[in-house]
């Protein structure tokens, strides 16, 4: 999924969520974001993610929310990452179209976001099965 939005350094993550913090350590410490924010509705998950982040000396530069991913401001966000069902995309939809800038990115995996065409989509293969991964983009301000 990071490959897949083309993080570039200094970039800012959000990650909805984010379970354990695996893309948030992962954010910062390959792709060097300036800032990892995961959201997980799970107090005991959102743990996790903390003392993951702990674990790697990344305290500075991972926050995670503890909370449900419709009410986070995503305004700051360059990336967003989504593993979440198609209909909890489709409900996030407006939140993302109101917060995120134009050039944005949304990476989901798996589950698509209806009503949105997907700049690319690529293919994750794994031991078992193939995986899609969604890539969306912001579009410019319309004037």
């Amino acid at each position: 999924m990071l490959d897949a939005a083309a993080i570039k350094p200094g970039e800012t993550l959000y990650d909805l969520g984010c379970g354990d913090g695996r893309i948030l350590v992962t954010a910062v410490q390959k792709y060097r974001v300036k800032s990892a924010v995961g959201v997980e509705l799970l107090p005991v998950l959102a743990r996790d993610a903390r003392d993951n982040a702990q674990r790697n000396g990344l305290q500075n530069s991972v926050t995670v929310i503890e909370g449900d991913a419709h009410d986070v401001d995503l305004s700051k966000a360059d990336v967003v990452t989504i593993y979440m069902s198609t209909d909890f995309n489709d409900e996030l939809k407006p939140r993302l179209e109101k917060y995120l800038h134009p050039g944005a990115r949304v990476v989901t995996y798996e589950f698509p976001i209806p009503g949105w065409k997907p700049k690319r989509t690529e293919r994750a293969d794994t031991t078992n099965r193939k995986h899609l991964i969604y890539v969306y983009q912001m579009p410019p301000v319309k004037k």
